[in-house]
């Protein structure tokens, strides 16, 4: 659970330290819940705790990210206790009235309750965590403060709802149209989405790529759901900022494409540029599937994969490839960093061991190439919030310990949430950090030009000194920078940051493709 204390929330934190460690206070309730996310994304669900208004309100943003991602993040907020509210007084952190935050916070969330009676909380606590679980998005609980600790009974089992499997005959139908759609194609090719990862499917993708040889390309929002280092993986394909053109063409020219769990989002479509015809695809979502036209309402992915495991035979594995090779990059000495330079570098250095977590914008699109294994990459691939990466670190390096987290973040979306590396040492997290420098907003500066691209200049290497921990360094050529990032892989014991300097226009030609169709319409 991660948050920040506040006075609607302390007998709550109080109750919470019986349980070392199991609180762990952030420097910001928006860090807070990206915390959360990005834990929840790891290990399937994650809990932030605020306070009413001030705090809470803060979360707005993490929360409509964990909607629109889904994401089942559990947002719990402490509120003015039930005495307090008699004559509706004007008590601080209030907006319009008691409600509003409620309000706002149904509008993000699958679930919200007002958990204020023992005899009734059980059950809204329980079906607030089986809702995030089983719809994958964030759900919402606000308990006034005085109704903390008040005995009530155990929590009860919430089961599935009813219609959570597909008519059995709706069901073997929708089975026998997919494959004989795959049966009659000469080139299929699989694109793997983010619902996979949610859903926990990767096994049934793996095993049906090797059952049937097909080829797998996965979004952008979807990288890392299945290993790069599987046989039949052949990258990211996101139409002009695919990861490279053969994983372009492979999937434009593939004459059925079977589309599990994916956002048909701008970002995962690189605005809409990808060529596939539509009447000739199978789209499968978390509650419906299509082969071309004909949709079959209550067949999600989760039945499909589970389907066409059985139908063709496929056996489900835990086993893992045995790891690719990098492609080699080999620095040229004293030549100033550029953005291709620093992302080859880290293709050829990431990969097993690592949450690799990379910033909306050319932090993300330049790291589309890169090779993590399965569930090793994390990034806002859709909603794409600025300040993600950093608190996001934290929550990766505690939802998976085994793996060091290494956060790629632009100079100004670092100065957002910055701050979030002053805690992570205290509880073991040591990440490493990759700010690149290209003073400003390179995201926006191709679409139109101006000041307002830029951002305050700071000393990055120096932010390990302000918060007390880590070691960072400046470089701003290519060999001194691989040689800073093979001394800070090297060292797992503390945050090793690195700012990388490149030159403000400089930026991959991922991004470039997709800000050449972004400026079209500013």
């Amino acid at each position: 659970m991660f948050g920040v204390p506040g006075d609607f929330t302390l007998l709550l934190n109080h109750m919470l330290d019986q349980y070392p460690g199991f609180f762990v206070g952030t420097s910001d309730e928006q860090g807070a819940g990206f915390a959360a996310d990005a834990y929840a994304r790891l290990r399937g669900i994650g809990v932030v705790l605020a306070t009413w208004g001030v705090g809470g309100l803060k979360l707005v943003n993490s929360t409509a990210q964990a909607w629109a991602e889904s994401v089942p993040v559990v947002v719990i907020c402490g509120s003015p206790g039930l005495g307090e509210r008699e004559g509706d007084p004007l008590l601080h952190h209030k907006v319009k009235d008691f409600d509003t935050q409620m309000r706002v916070m149904q509008d993000v969330t699958e679930y919200a309750a007002y958990v204020h009676d023992p005899d009734t909380a059980p059950r809204l606590i329980a079906e607030a965590f089986a809702t995030a679980m089983r719809e994958c998005r964030p759900v919402y609980l606000e308990i006034p403060r005085d109704v903390v600790g008040l005995p009530c009974g155990p929590l009860p089992d919430v089961p599935p709802p009813p219609d959570a499997d597909p008519d059995p005959g709706v069901l073997a139908a929708c089975l026998d149209d997919v494959q004989d759609a795959l049966g009659a194609a000469e080139r299929p090719a699989v694109i793997s989405g983010v619902l996979v990862a949610r859903l926990g499917l990767q096994r049934h993708v793996d095993a049906l790529a090797c059952a049937a040889g097909f080829p797998v390309a996965e979004t952008l929002l979807g990288k890392s759901s299945v290993g790069s280092d599987d046989p039949w993986f052949r990258g990211v394909y996101a139409g002009a900022i695919s990861s490279d053109e053969e994983v372009r063409e492979l999937i434009d020219s593939a004459d059925r494409v079977l589309v599990l769990g994916a956002y048909i989002s701008d970002l995962n479509t690189g605005l809409f540029t990808t060529n596939i015809d539509r009447a000739e695809t199978v789209i499968s979502h978390q509650k419906i599937t299509y082969v071309g036209v004909r949709g079959y309402d209550g067949v999600g992915v989760r039945h499909l994969m589970q389907g066409l495991v059985d139908r063709f035979g496929a056996i489900l594995s835990d086993s893992q490839p045995a790891p690719r090779e990098r492609p080699p990059f080999i620095p040229q000495p004293g030549v100033a960093l550029s953005a291709r330079a620093l992302f080859e570098a880290l293709r050829s250095r990431l990969g097993h061991g690592h949450t690799i977590i990379a910033e909306a914008g050319d932090s993300l699109f330049g790291s589309a190439d890169l090779r993590p294994e399965e569930s090793g990459f994390l990034a806002t691939a859709y909603y794409a919030s600025l300040g993600y990466a950093v608190p996001a670190a934290l929550g990766a390096g505690l939802a998976r310990p085994d793996r060091r987290p290494v956060v790629i973040v632009g100079d100004g979306a670092f100065q957002m949430t910055a701050l979030e590396l002053g805690g992570m040492a205290r509880v073991g997290v040591h990440p490493v950090v990759v700010v690149i420098n290209n003073d400003g907003y390179a995201t926006e500066r191709p679409m139109m030009k101006g000041a307002f691209n830029d951002v305050p200049r700071m000393r990055y290497a120096k932010f390990p000194d302000a918060v007390g921990s880590g070691t960072g360094v400046k470089v701003d050529t290519e060999d001194a920078f691989v040689a800073a990032l093979d001394e800070a892989l090297d060292d797992p014991s503390q945050l090793r940051l690195i700012e990388a300097v490149t030159p403000p226009d400089d930026i991959s030609p991922q991004l470039r493709n997709l800000t050449a169709e972004l400026g079209k319409r500013v």
